[in-house]
Protein backbone atom coordinates (compact mmCIF):
# COMPACT_ATOMS: atom_id res chain seq x y z
CA UNK A 1 0.00 0.00 0.00
CA UNK A 2 1.41 3.42 -0.92
CA UNK A 3 0.85 6.89 0.51
CA UNK A 4 1.13 10.28 -1.15
CA UNK A 5 4.16 12.14 0.08
CA UNK A 6 2.05 15.02 1.40
CA UNK A 7 -0.05 12.64 3.50
CA UNK A 8 2.76 10.68 5.09
CA UNK A 9 6.21 12.00 5.79
CA UNK A 10 7.49 9.35 8.17
CA UNK A 11 9.62 9.89 11.28
CA UNK A 12 11.41 12.89 9.73
CA UNK A 13 8.16 14.90 10.16
CA UNK A 14 8.63 14.85 13.95
CA UNK A 15 10.57 17.67 15.62
CA UNK A 16 13.95 16.63 16.95
CA UNK A 17 13.79 15.20 20.47
CA UNK A 18 16.32 17.83 21.55
CA UNK A 19 13.88 20.60 20.55
CA UNK A 20 11.09 19.51 22.93
CA UNK A 21 12.01 19.61 26.64
CA UNK A 22 10.15 17.40 29.15
CA UNK A 23 6.63 18.75 29.59
CA UNK A 24 6.84 18.76 33.41
CA UNK A 25 9.80 21.15 33.15
CA UNK A 26 7.90 23.41 30.75
CA UNK A 27 4.84 23.35 33.01
CA UNK A 28 6.94 24.24 36.06
CA UNK A 29 8.58 27.17 34.24
CA UNK A 30 5.21 28.38 32.97
CA UNK A 31 3.76 28.30 36.51
CA UNK A 32 6.76 30.17 37.97
CA UNK A 33 6.51 32.80 35.26
CA UNK A 34 2.75 33.28 35.67
CA UNK A 35 2.71 33.29 39.47
CA UNK A 36 6.03 35.00 40.19
CA UNK A 37 7.69 32.46 42.44
CA UNK A 38 8.78 28.86 42.90
CA UNK A 39 6.73 28.29 46.07
CA UNK A 40 3.57 29.72 44.54
CA UNK A 41 4.10 27.54 41.47
CA UNK A 42 4.65 24.48 43.69
CA UNK A 43 1.39 25.12 45.54
CA UNK A 44 -0.53 25.54 42.28
CA UNK A 45 0.97 22.36 40.82
CA UNK A 46 0.62 20.34 44.06
CA UNK A 47 4.37 19.65 44.05
CA UNK A 48 7.16 20.18 46.54
CA UNK A 49 9.02 23.44 45.83
CA UNK A 50 12.31 21.52 45.56
CA UNK A 51 10.82 19.42 42.74
CA UNK A 52 9.70 22.56 40.87
CA UNK A 53 13.19 24.06 41.31
CA UNK A 54 14.77 20.92 39.86
CA UNK A 55 12.43 21.08 36.85
CA UNK A 56 13.46 24.70 36.26
CA UNK A 57 17.17 23.88 36.46
CA UNK A 58 16.67 20.94 34.11
CA UNK A 59 14.95 23.20 31.57
CA UNK A 60 17.70 25.84 31.81
CA UNK A 61 20.34 23.13 31.31
CA UNK A 62 18.35 21.73 28.37
CA UNK A 63 18.17 25.03 26.46
CA UNK A 64 21.50 26.42 27.71
CA UNK A 65 20.50 29.76 29.24
CA UNK A 66 19.12 31.30 32.42
CA UNK A 67 15.36 31.87 32.37
CA UNK A 68 14.69 33.03 35.93
CA UNK A 69 16.65 35.43 38.10
CA UNK A 70 16.04 35.04 41.82
CA UNK A 71 15.77 38.38 43.64
CA UNK A 72 14.71 39.39 47.18
CA UNK A 73 11.34 40.35 45.67
CA UNK A 74 10.88 36.92 44.12
CA UNK A 75 11.51 35.16 40.81
CA UNK A 76 11.97 37.52 37.85
CA UNK A 77 12.12 36.45 34.22
CA UNK A 78 15.34 37.24 32.38
CA UNK A 79 15.06 38.82 28.95
CA UNK A 80 15.45 35.38 27.36
CA UNK A 81 12.95 33.98 29.84
CA UNK A 82 10.35 36.62 28.91
CA UNK A 83 10.76 35.91 25.20
CA UNK A 84 10.63 32.12 25.70
CA UNK A 85 7.65 32.22 28.04
CA UNK A 86 5.62 34.43 25.68
CA UNK A 87 5.95 31.68 23.06
CA UNK A 88 5.46 28.54 25.17
CA UNK A 89 2.59 30.12 27.12
CA UNK A 90 0.57 30.26 23.92
CA UNK A 91 1.39 26.62 23.23
CA UNK A 92 0.43 25.49 26.75
CA UNK A 93 -2.82 27.48 26.64
CA UNK A 94 -3.53 25.93 23.25
CA UNK A 95 -3.01 22.42 24.66
CA UNK A 96 -5.32 23.23 27.60
CA UNK A 97 -8.01 24.69 25.31
CA UNK A 98 -7.86 21.72 22.94
CA UNK A 99 -8.09 19.31 25.89
CA UNK A 100 -11.09 21.14 27.36
CA UNK A 101 -12.82 21.05 23.97
CA UNK A 102 -12.42 17.31 23.54
CA UNK A 103 -13.40 16.64 27.18
CA UNK A 104 -16.57 18.69 26.75
CA UNK A 105 -17.49 16.82 23.58
CA UNK A 106 -17.22 13.51 25.42
CA UNK A 107 -18.75 14.46 28.77
CA UNK A 108 -22.42 14.56 27.79
CA UNK A 109 -22.63 10.88 28.65
CA UNK A 110 -20.80 10.90 32.00
CA UNK A 111 -21.48 12.41 35.41
CA UNK A 112 -19.12 12.30 38.40
CA UNK A 113 -21.22 13.05 41.47
CA UNK A 114 -19.95 13.63 45.02
CA UNK A 115 -22.50 13.74 47.84
CA UNK A 116 -22.48 14.02 51.61
CA UNK A 117 -22.99 10.56 53.17
CA UNK A 118 -26.33 11.12 54.93
CA UNK A 119 -28.15 12.25 51.81
CA UNK A 120 -26.34 9.71 49.62
CA UNK A 121 -27.03 6.69 51.84
CA UNK A 122 -30.52 7.51 53.06
CA UNK A 123 -32.14 9.23 50.10
CA UNK A 124 -30.18 9.31 46.85
CA UNK A 125 -29.29 5.62 46.68
CA UNK A 126 -32.99 4.75 47.06
CA UNK A 127 -34.11 6.99 44.19
CA UNK A 128 -31.24 7.35 41.74
CA UNK A 129 -32.21 4.17 39.86
CA UNK A 130 -35.14 6.17 38.48
CA UNK A 131 -32.71 8.65 36.90
CA UNK A 132 -30.49 5.84 35.60
CA UNK A 133 -33.48 4.09 34.01
CA UNK A 134 -34.62 7.29 32.35
CA UNK A 135 -31.17 8.23 31.03
CA UNK A 136 -29.50 4.90 30.41
CA UNK A 137 -26.78 6.41 28.21
CA UNK A 138 -25.44 8.56 31.09
CA UNK A 139 -22.70 6.89 33.12
CA UNK A 140 -23.28 8.07 36.71
CA UNK A 141 -20.41 7.65 39.19
CA UNK A 142 -21.51 8.35 42.78
CA UNK A 143 -19.07 8.98 45.63
CA UNK A 144 -20.35 9.31 49.21
CA UNK A 145 -17.94 11.60 51.08
CA UNK A 146 -17.59 14.41 53.58
CA UNK A 147 -14.81 15.89 51.44
CA UNK A 148 -15.49 18.79 49.11
CA UNK A 149 -14.16 18.25 45.56
CA UNK A 150 -11.64 20.54 43.92
CA UNK A 151 -13.57 21.55 40.81
CA UNK A 152 -10.54 23.32 39.32
CA UNK A 153 -8.84 19.89 39.14
CA UNK A 154 -12.02 18.29 37.73
CA UNK A 155 -12.33 15.89 40.68
CA UNK A 156 -16.11 15.96 40.24
CA UNK A 157 -18.80 17.47 38.04
CA UNK A 158 -21.40 17.90 40.79
CA UNK A 159 -21.33 18.07 44.59
CA UNK A 160 -24.42 17.85 46.82
CA UNK A 161 -23.67 19.53 50.12
CA UNK A 162 -25.69 20.64 53.17
CA UNK A 163 -24.89 24.03 54.72
CA UNK A 164 -26.40 26.11 57.48
CA UNK A 165 -29.14 28.41 56.21
CA UNK A 166 -26.87 31.37 56.93
CA UNK A 167 -24.17 29.96 54.64
CA UNK A 168 -23.86 29.40 50.92
CA UNK A 169 -21.15 28.17 48.54
CA UNK A 170 -18.41 30.68 47.73
CA UNK A 171 -19.72 33.55 45.60
CA UNK A 172 -16.26 34.49 44.36
CA UNK A 173 -15.36 31.06 42.95
CA UNK A 174 -15.65 31.27 39.18
CA UNK A 175 -15.18 27.51 38.90
CA UNK A 176 -18.65 26.76 40.28
CA UNK A 177 -22.33 27.54 39.93
CA UNK A 178 -24.93 26.49 42.46
CA UNK A 179 -28.63 26.37 43.23
CA UNK A 180 -30.64 25.43 46.30
CA UNK A 181 -32.24 22.00 46.34
CA UNK A 182 -34.37 22.27 49.48
CA UNK A 183 -34.42 23.30 53.15
CA UNK A 184 -36.39 20.45 54.76
CA UNK A 185 -37.48 20.98 58.37
CA UNK A 186 -35.28 19.34 60.98
CA UNK A 187 -37.21 16.70 62.95
CA UNK A 188 -36.56 14.52 65.99
CA UNK A 189 -37.02 10.78 65.44
CA UNK A 190 -36.95 7.65 67.59
CA UNK A 191 -37.98 4.02 67.31
CA UNK A 192 -41.49 2.95 68.40
CA UNK A 193 -39.90 0.69 71.02
CA UNK A 194 -37.96 3.55 72.59
CA UNK A 195 -41.06 5.75 72.75
CA UNK A 196 -43.19 3.00 74.29
CA UNK A 197 -40.81 2.45 77.21
CA UNK A 198 -39.99 6.14 77.77
CA UNK A 199 -41.75 9.09 79.33
CA UNK A 200 -44.20 10.77 76.92
CA UNK A 201 -42.99 13.77 74.91
CA UNK A 202 -45.53 16.56 74.53
CA UNK A 203 -43.20 19.56 74.19
CA UNK A 204 -39.66 19.99 72.81
CA UNK A 205 -38.22 20.64 76.28
CA UNK A 206 -39.46 17.21 77.41
CA UNK A 207 -36.67 15.67 75.31
CA UNK A 208 -34.01 17.14 77.60
CA UNK A 209 -34.83 14.28 79.98
CA UNK A 210 -34.33 11.68 77.22
CA UNK A 211 -31.32 10.02 75.62
CA UNK A 212 -30.25 12.35 72.81
CA UNK A 213 -28.01 11.01 70.05
CA UNK A 214 -25.31 13.42 68.84
CA UNK A 215 -22.91 13.56 65.92
CA UNK A 216 -19.36 14.78 66.63
CA UNK A 217 -20.54 17.40 69.15
CA UNK A 218 -23.69 18.84 70.71
CA UNK A 219 -24.08 21.67 68.21
CA UNK A 220 -26.96 20.27 66.15
CA UNK A 221 -29.19 19.69 69.14
CA UNK A 222 -28.15 23.05 70.61
CA UNK A 223 -29.20 24.78 67.37
CA UNK A 224 -32.49 22.88 67.26
CA UNK A 225 -33.41 23.70 70.86
CA UNK A 226 -32.35 27.30 70.25
CA UNK A 227 -34.76 27.52 67.30
CA UNK A 228 -37.45 26.29 69.72
CA UNK A 229 -36.42 29.10 72.12
CA UNK A 230 -35.14 26.64 74.73
CA UNK A 231 -31.91 27.39 76.57
CA UNK A 232 -30.02 24.12 77.01
CA UNK A 233 -26.39 25.27 77.13
CA UNK A 234 -25.48 23.13 80.17
CA UNK A 235 -27.99 20.31 79.87
CA UNK A 236 -27.00 18.33 76.79
CA UNK A 237 -25.55 14.87 77.31
CA UNK A 238 -25.64 11.61 75.39
CA UNK A 239 -23.44 9.51 73.08
CA UNK A 240 -21.53 11.16 70.24
CA UNK A 241 -21.51 9.01 67.11
CA UNK A 242 -19.78 11.33 64.60
CA UNK A 243 -22.15 10.93 61.59
CA UNK A 244 -25.85 11.55 61.02
CA UNK A 245 -26.31 8.12 59.49
CA UNK A 246 -24.78 6.63 62.65
CA UNK A 247 -27.24 8.48 64.88
CA UNK A 248 -30.10 7.22 62.68
CA UNK A 249 -28.81 3.66 62.94
CA UNK A 250 -28.67 3.99 66.73
CA UNK A 251 -32.20 5.45 66.79
CA UNK A 252 -33.53 2.48 64.80
CA UNK A 253 -32.08 0.18 67.46
CA UNK A 254 -33.92 2.07 70.22
CA UNK A 255 -30.88 3.81 71.68
CA UNK A 256 -32.42 7.28 71.82
CA UNK A 257 -33.60 10.28 69.81
CA UNK A 258 -31.81 11.55 66.69
CA UNK A 259 -32.16 14.68 64.59
CA UNK A 260 -32.86 14.23 60.89
CA UNK A 261 -35.19 15.52 58.18
CA UNK A 262 -38.03 14.18 56.04
CA UNK A 263 -35.71 13.33 53.13
CA UNK A 264 -33.09 11.39 55.06
CA UNK A 265 -35.50 9.71 57.50
CA UNK A 266 -38.43 9.43 55.09
CA UNK A 267 -38.11 5.73 54.32
CA UNK A 268 -37.66 4.86 58.01
CA UNK A 269 -40.77 6.85 58.97
CA UNK A 270 -42.85 5.38 56.13
CA UNK A 271 -41.85 1.83 57.11
CA UNK A 272 -42.50 2.38 60.82
CA UNK A 273 -38.89 1.84 61.87
CA UNK A 274 -38.83 5.41 63.20
CA UNK A 275 -41.46 7.90 64.37
CA UNK A 276 -41.38 11.66 64.02
CA UNK A 277 -41.64 13.10 67.52
CA UNK A 278 -44.13 15.92 67.84
CA UNK A 279 -45.79 15.32 64.47
CA UNK A 280 -49.12 17.09 64.46
CA UNK A 281 -48.54 18.83 67.80
CA UNK A 282 -48.86 22.62 67.86
CA UNK A 283 -46.23 22.73 70.62
CA UNK A 284 -43.54 21.65 68.13
CA UNK A 285 -42.49 24.51 65.83
CA UNK A 286 -41.20 24.03 62.30
CA UNK A 287 -37.41 24.26 62.49
CA UNK A 288 -35.29 24.95 59.41
CA UNK A 289 -31.55 24.95 59.99
CA UNK A 290 -29.83 23.61 56.88
CA UNK A 291 -30.11 23.85 53.12
CA UNK A 292 -29.08 21.26 50.52
CA UNK A 293 -27.11 22.81 47.66
CA UNK A 294 -26.48 21.57 44.13
CA UNK A 295 -22.95 22.71 43.24
CA UNK A 296 -21.41 22.06 39.84
CA UNK A 297 -18.47 23.05 37.68
CA UNK A 298 -19.27 26.22 35.75
CA UNK A 299 -18.05 24.75 32.48
CA UNK A 300 -20.43 21.79 32.89
CA UNK A 301 -23.47 23.59 34.33
CA UNK A 302 -25.40 23.52 31.05
CA UNK A 303 -24.08 20.16 29.84
CA UNK A 304 -26.63 17.48 29.08
CA UNK A 305 -25.71 15.14 31.96
CA UNK A 306 -25.53 17.86 34.63
CA UNK A 307 -28.66 19.74 33.57
CA UNK A 308 -30.74 16.55 33.24
CA UNK A 309 -29.64 15.36 36.68
CA UNK A 310 -30.28 18.78 38.23
CA UNK A 311 -33.80 18.95 36.78
CA UNK A 312 -34.59 15.39 37.89
CA UNK A 313 -33.20 15.91 41.41
CA UNK A 314 -35.06 19.17 42.06
CA UNK A 315 -38.36 17.76 40.81
CA UNK A 316 -37.97 14.56 42.83
CA UNK A 317 -37.03 16.25 46.10
CA UNK A 318 -39.62 18.99 45.89
CA UNK A 319 -42.30 16.47 44.94
CA UNK A 320 -41.51 14.32 47.97
CA UNK A 321 -41.48 17.27 50.39
CA UNK A 322 -44.80 18.52 49.00
CA UNK A 323 -46.55 15.16 49.43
Amino acid sequence: MSYEKNNYQGPSALPSRKLIPPFEALRAFDAIARLGGVRKAAQALYRDHAVVSRHLRALEDWIGCQLIERTPAGAVLTEEGQRYHAQIRQAIDGIADATVDIIKRNQDHSLQLWCMPGFALHWLISHVDEFESKYQDIDLQLRSTHEVPDFSRQEADVDIRMLLETEKPADDDSNIQCSQIASPPVIAVASPGYLERSEPIRRPEDMLAHQLLHEEDFDNWRLWFGACEIDCADELIGPRLWDGHMTLAAARRGRGIALSNALVAGDDIASGRLCEIGAGLATFPKVNLWTYWFIARSDRWDSRAVSYFREWLLAKVQGQLAS
